[in-house]
């Protein structure tokens, strides 16, 4: 029998309301949002939810953190009464002092729409960094169990979002993302 590999299938469209964070987006300039996230399969330590917080909001870059409770790798974790934490402790009042250039997630998110808006200028992974190099890493895989320091995060968003390197990767990352359209496009090769 043959196979034939055919692929992306990423469908827009369809859905009944607009998420709040792509109201959000439609807000903000082309290019200009991080869109921060570590999948399914990553866990975070409350000690680098802290630093990625601190180095998100040190940056001054417009980003959004996708901080499911999946993303913890302490279900039992304890916040400073000794009560079992329902969600991420992130730092007292976070969210309100970046509410200007920042949204977090905290439930499902819409990650194929917000990868396709056009206010998102940066995404991050491996695939992504070293094999298309349109994203930065942020630490490499030999140091993979160290905590990654705010200092850390907020040069590599700095590097990603402002510098000439950095522009040659959204460069890049348009490039990209209008091959994957015209494949999807009727007469493509995933149409």
């Amino acid at each position: 029998m043959k196979h034939f590999a055919i692929g992306p299938f990423h469908p827009m469209g369809g859905f009944e309301s607009k998420h709040q964070c792509l109201e959000w987006l439609d807000k903000q300039e082309k290019g200009s949002v991080m869109y921060v996230s570590f999948g399914s399969t990553t866990s975070l330590t409350h000690d680098q939810i802290q630093e990625l917080a601190k180095g998100l909001d040190e940056c001054g870059q417009k980003f959004i953190w996708v901080l499911r409770k999946a993303d913890s790798n302490d279900i039992f974790a304890r916040d400073d009464n000794g009560d079992v934490m329902k969600e991420h402790q992130l730092p007292q009042g976070y969210e309100e002092k970046v509410k200007n250039k920042g949204i977090v997630i905290r439930d499902w998110a819409p990650q194929i729409e917000i990868l396709a808006h056009k206010s998102v200028g940066a995404k991050e992974c491996y695939f992504v960094s070293e094999v298309l190099r349109v994203g930065v890493m942020v630490r490499d895989w030999a140091h993979r169990s160290e905590l990654v320091m705010s200092n850390s995060i907020e040069n590599a968003v700095k590097k990603l979002m402002v510098s000439k390197e950095g522009m040659e990767m959204k460069e890049r990352a348009v490039k990209l993302g209008e091959a994957i359209k015209k494949s999807t496009s009727k007469g493509g090769a995933s149409f």
